[in-house]
């Protein structure tokens, strides 16, 4: 069964779009070789995004970077939103119930990895106890204000082990 892991890359004040969903800090950060980024390319076999992931700010739109993953993702997209499009692009699936999208998203991805893409959607997983993984990025830059690597109202306290021979910044999530 696929492994289900939340990806970002978050600035050091622990945000991952700034107001208003502005993904333009990201750029002088990308394209860098990075090791880490390459295993999870390598291993990731189908994506799940939330709709304002899917639609939002893409800081390479409009040109050959344009985006998941820097414009090198090709394969199978789920997104989940309340208001699905009456037409889907091809290789995309949007769907309006979490469980429904994962089951949708594990499918696709075999026995790859299913990366999820967006805060609301990584919040939803950790609630329902969907979530394996967690690998978080970091760029050298402060925000001050925007998405949230994760956010819960009121707080919660979610525990992550460490995957073994991986980064200090890739983890398992422990329920």
């Amino acid at each position: 069964m696929a492994t289900l892991i939340y990806s970002a890359t978050a600035s050091l004040d622990g945000f991952i779009a700034g107001p208003g969903g502005d993904m333009s800090w990201l750029t002088p950060h990308l394209g860098d070789e990075d090791p880490t980024a390459d295993r999870l390319m390598a291993r990731t076999t189908a994506l799940l995004v939330g709709a304002r992931t899917f639609g939002g700010d893409d800081p390479n739109r409009g040109t050959e970077q344009e985006g998941a993953f820097g414009g090198q993702w090709s394969g199978p997209v789920v997104v989940l939103t309340h208001r699905p499009a009456a037409e889907a692009p091809g290789g995309v699936t949007f769907v309006d119930d979490l469980h429904r999208a994962v089951d949708l998203a594990r499918e696709a991805a075999g026995d790859g990895y299913v990366n999820a893409l967006g805060a609301d959607v990584a919040r939803q997983l950790i609630a329902e106890r969907l979530l394996d993984e967690v690998l978080l990025f970091t760029a050298p830059v402060l925000l001050g204000d925007g998405v949230r690597v994760f956010s819960h109202p009121g707080g919660t306290q979610v525990l992550l082990d460490r995957v073994p021979g991986e980064t200090a910044h890739w983890y398992r999530v422990r329920y």
